[in-house]
């Protein structure tokens, strides 16, 4: 079973995997430029998006939306071509389940999780406490979806969620999040210049929509804001917390659990991927999939979870893929391709875009067919 990769890049409405800004990224993702945002993603003229604009403030206005915080908002904002790209092709990435937990909860998400929960120990002790949601499943969750704070995402907001709704695909849900956005400017939550997010507008740590931000973001730290973009992530963690709390988390209860052996007496048993894993999961699995409809989602942040509170591994192994190689076959592949001067960026057992292009150019190297496909064969070759 392979899983898709339905990139809206807004967390909590966000389907399939890696849906954040940061998301679930591994060693084989596609590169990213450093010194600020790609060309793509920053606002180049369109005079039908002007117009859009200026009939738009007639409904923001309907909406209870100041002329001054519409002035102030669209100051600077523009049309992101980069977001409709990006809106185009979110359908098109699959991953099975083996490689989404090998990025979900790879050693370096492991090792960063934990360092975290005992960073913000007393403040997720508060929480947990507060909402009942087990304190290692809101630090997974902000794992996930931007790497412990590292990924928030920096595409400004109102001009992404203004672009998408301006192109009409799914223009009445991105409107709702415009007006939404300029909900939570005007209360004084936020400045325009600090409301970045991801590139459909997932905002803060744990990557709340604005709709979402608007019904469940917390002021924890007590400063009259409801910050998720702040460095200290107290109000985005307790924002997750209240999410939880109020869709359907129960206090004492696990995710669930992977069955080995017997099956557990309680919760139901699903295998997600063939061949691969089971896990009995129970009520409080069904509350994560309320922050991601996705099976993949919801396992990687209960197993992460598990992980940063001391356990190990998986104990059940995953099938040989498509292509005849087990994990321990890819590494081995990514390991001695990098060896040989062609870096796969990393050896995580995930064949991704950077390990699909070191395959292309050993094999014109060797003056086979580039395929850029992983085969047995070619691990043969390798040597």
């Amino acid at each position: 079973m392979t899983i898709s990769r339905r990139s809206f890049g807004f967390g909590l409405m966000a389907l399939g995997i890696g849906a954040c800004s940061g998301g679930v990224t591994g060693n084989n993702a596609p590169s990213v430029q450093s010194g600020g945002l790609p060309a793509d993603l920053r606002p180049v003229p369109n005079s039908a998006y002007d117009a859009w604009v200026a009939s738009f403030r007639q409904r923001a206005a309907a909406n209870g939306i100041s002329s001054s915080t519409l002035s102030t908002a669209f100051r600077g904002a523009g049309y992101l071509p980069g977001v409709i790209k990006r809106d185009r092709n979110q359908t098109e990435f699959k991953r099975s389940l083996e490689d989404y937990l090998s990025i979900a909860a790879s050693d370096e998400r492991v090792t960063k999780g934990r360092a975290a929960f005992a960073r913000h120990r007393s403040t997720l002790a508060t929480l947990e406490k507060t909402y009942g949601v087990d304190a290692e499943i809101i630090t997974a969750i902000w794992g996930l979806e931007s790497f412990f704070g590292e990924r928030r995402g920096d595409v400004p907001v109102i001009s992404a969620t203004s672009t998408l709704a301006f192109d009409g695909r799914r223009g009445a849900f991105f409107e709702k999040q415009l007006i939404a956005a300029l909900k939570i400017l005007q209360n004084g939550d936020i400045t325009a210049e600090r409301m970045t997010g991801s590139w459909a507008g997932a905002m803060g740590h744990t990557q709340f929509i604005p709709t979402s931000y608007q019904a469940f973001a917390v002021d924890f730290t007590g400063d009259g804001r409801r910050d998720i973009w702040s460095e200290d992530p107290s109000d985005a963690l307790a924002s997750t917390a209240a999410y939880l709390a109020r869709n359907g988390w129960t206090r004492g209860q696990r995710w669930g659990q992977e069955v080995v052996g017997s099956t557990p007496a309680s919760g139901s048993v699903i295998q997600p991927q063939s061949g691969g894993p089971r896990f009995a999961v129970t009520k409080n699995f069904r509350a994560i999939k309320r922050y991601n409809n996705s099976d993949a989602y919801a396992i990687g942040v209960g197993h992460l979870a598990d992980r940063i509170g001391g356990a190990g591994p998986l104990h059940s192994n995953f099938p040989p893929d498509a292509n005849g190689l087990t994990k321990d076959d890819r590494i081995a592949l990514q390991k001695r391709l990098t060896a040989k001067g062609f870096d796969t960026d990393g050896a995580d057992g995930v064949i991704g875009p950077n390990s699909e292009k070191a395959i292309r150019s050993y094999q014109q190297s060797r003056g086979l067919p580039a395929t850029g496909t992983p085969s047995q064969a070619l691990l043969r070759d390798l040597g």
